[in-house]
């Protein structure tokens, strides 16, 4: 067991921005305010402002984890990136992820896996046919190489799986995987590099406001004063939101994952492939295969007891009947995690009307990876006060106020 020194665990007294959560969205939203110089550390962003570099004084960025960097929901995600959505918003921030994480161990000097492998949606209901058609098309305008298979043409891109009830399937060969842990720790280092200050194992348990005004925030390591916040913390937002007197509708749910052995004729490369409607998917994850499907939501909580009771029967029903050969590979591990999920499947990423200089960039509901290279620059972007690159005024919290947000059936965002 190793102690921290005073230097690692105590927190500077004035920060210019608090980023609360040290997953892949927290850490590459305080790398990229960090590096393009927008925080100093007093309440108003100064565009080249210079990041206090001493963490026992004030900082600039101080990003505040309340366990370990990627502890979270991060630690556990299946780590696709793709583009393949349904509205153009996602469809355009899954492009810059993409991007971002092709070009990512040359930018960070992090190697992480990075894998074209694409991603496959198997259509077993006729009647989602036409959604996808439309679905393809978008993604198509925006130079996406997306495009409808008959049963037979899917099953020469993945000669394991087994088509009987396949009616189509959405083919994107472009899309990708990669570690979340490593991409993490890439973002990491590079926030620091750039002046940022990161601390794990600090929670926070009260934000001070004057008014629509931030003062600062009340940590189990003490008080920092600040007049910006920059809310990241997944599954916890909205508890994050509580303390600030605001409603952000995030609710954690519980996801279980099982890992094979080896499985027999199992090809070096395997899409990302999800079966729908029942959300079925699975991928390669080392000699065998990762595989999960989403019960329903039920009661929200923050649970990460692996119990396959009733779900393990399931997921190995829908197993034997599209990739048989994994009946034969056994069950390895598994666990559970945490989706942050909000009404309508979509992440919320943006300024709050009602505390000047609250941001949140949460509630992804399992998209969040993929997303992170793009919502970092959009946090910067709003911090500054300009315009992103990505029009995102339908992700603001407040279409939640009189819309029935109620998902479709058949989702595939």
């Amino acid at each position: 067991m190793t102690t921290r020194s005073a230097g690692e665990t105590s927190l500077p007294p004035t920060a210019g921005c608090v980023v609360i959560g040290g997953g892949v969205i927290g850490v590459s939203c305080a790398f990229r305010l960090a590096e393009a110089g927008a925080v100093t550390t007093g309440a108003s962003p100064r565009a080249g402002g210079s990041a206090t570099r001493n963490p026992r004084k004030n900082a600039g960025v101080l990003l505040l984890e309340r366990a370990e960097l990627g502890g979270g929901s991060t630690a556990k995600a299946a780590g696709g990136i793709r583009s393949s959505f349904t509205s153009p918003v996602n469809v355009e921030l899954g492009l810059r992820g993409l991007a971002a994480y092709r070009a990512f161990s040359r930018d960070f000097g992090t190697e992480i896996d990075f894998r074209r492998d694409g991603y496959l949606y198997l259509v077993t209901d006729p009647a989602d046919v036409p959604a996808f058609e439309r679905c393809a098309e978008l993604q198509r305008e925006h130079g996406v190489r997306s495009h409808l298979l008959d049963p037979g043409e899917a099953k020469k891109v993945l000669p394991l799986v087994e088509t009987d009830g396949v009616v189509a399937a959405l083919w994107s060969p472009d899309d990708a995987k990669a570690t979340p842990d490593a991409v993490v720790q890439g973002y990491a280092r590079a926030a620091r590099a750039h002046g940022a200050t990161l601390r794990t194992g600090v929670e926070v348990i009260g934000i001070e406001r004057d008014g629509d005004a931030l003062t600062g925030v009340v940590t189990t390591a003490g008080f920092v004063r600040t007049g910006a916040v920059v809310c990241a913390a997944g599954a916890w937002s909205g508890r994050i939101g509580e303390l600030a007197g605001l409603d952000l509708p995030v609710r954690p749910f519980r996801r279980q994952v099982v890992f094979t052995g080896p499985v027999p004729g199992l090809p070096e490369s395997v899409p990302l492939t999800i079966e729908m409607p029942s959300a079925f998917y699975f991928h390669r994850e080392g000699p065998g295969l990762a595989m999960s499907f989403s019960e329903d939501d039920g009661v929200p909580g923050f649970d990460t007891r692996y119990e396959p009771g009733e779900w393990l029967p399931r997921l190995a029903e829908l197993a034997g009947r599209r990739i048989p050969a994994v009946l034969d590979a056994g069950v390895r591990t598994a666990w559970a995690g945490l989706y942050e999920m909000t009404p309508d499947r979509n992440q919320i990423i943006g300024e709050s009307v009602l505390l000047s200089r609250f941001f949140y960039a949460t509630g992804f509901s399992g998209h969040g990876f993929q997303m992170g290279p793009a919502t970092g620059e959009l946090i910067r972007d709003l911090y500054l006060r300009r315009r992103p690159a990505v029009d995102i005024a339908e992700l603001d919290v407040r279409r939640f106020e009189a819309v029935d947000t109620a998902p479709a059936e058949h989702n595939i965002v």
